[in-house]
């Protein structure tokens, strides 16, 4: 399955406006998960691989690709994965919706 692109049809929109394409891009398995471990600095393949719960290495071979090839996420000089700086904007962004998934909890356990 192509990498979803802004300008390209995706799942859920043929004109594939960007915030289609970037909510089809982080529907897949596991991607948002990938990127949330990746925000605090660069990790290997193996650690980052146990942050994600043991996540299959084939998933996220895939995940690191399609991340790659959107550009969110790049590698170091060592090997190791990293958010670029568009993949750390993206991890700004979602703060707020962090906070909100919080004060949500607070309020089914009221």
């Amino acid at each position: 399955m192509p990498v979803p692109q802004p300008g390209q049809p995706v799942r859920g929109s043929t004109t594939g406006r960007p915030i289609m394409a970037a909510l089809d891009l982080f529907g897949r398995r596991w991607t948002l998960r990938v990127l949330w471990e990746l925000r605090a600095g660069p990790h290997g393949f193996r650690p980052l691989q146990r942050l994600c719960d043991d996540m299959s290495s084939s998933v996220l071979g895939d995940r690191l690709s399609e991340l790659e090839q959107a550009r969110l996420v790049a590698r170091t000089e060592d090997g190791r994965y990293e958010l670029t700086a568009l993949g750390r904007e993206l991890g700004r962004a979602i703060g707020p919706l962090e906070a909100w998934a919080t004060r949500w909890e607070k309020a089914l356990r009221d």
